[in-house]
């Protein structure tokens, strides 16, 4: 198909009569919509809840365990009377 029939195409199906749209399709539409944004919106929230929650969690661990200090030795006795 070339440009020429592409086109002659495209004003065929323009110069049809437009179908007729169901009355409460608009309304539903929107409705469906408003939901689709909330229900992303609050997974978003709750996403940033989760992330501040575990950077929390990280945080009081590492305070407590305090991983990056060497741990004691436990397999041979401390060294005195020398």
């Amino acid at each position: 198909m070339n440009r020429p029939q592409r086109e002659a195409a495209v004003r065929r199906i323009m110069e049809q009569a437009a179908v007729p749209v169901p009355p409460g399709l608009h309304a539903e539409a929107v409705r469906r919509g408003e939901r689709l944004l909330r229900r992303r919106l609050l997974a978003h929230r709750l996403l940033w809840l989760l992330l501040c929650a575990a950077a929390v969690a990280f945080t009081v661990w590492a305070v407590r365990t305090q991983p990056w200090v060497e741990p004691p030795s436990q397999t041979t006795p401390p060294l005195t009377g020398w």
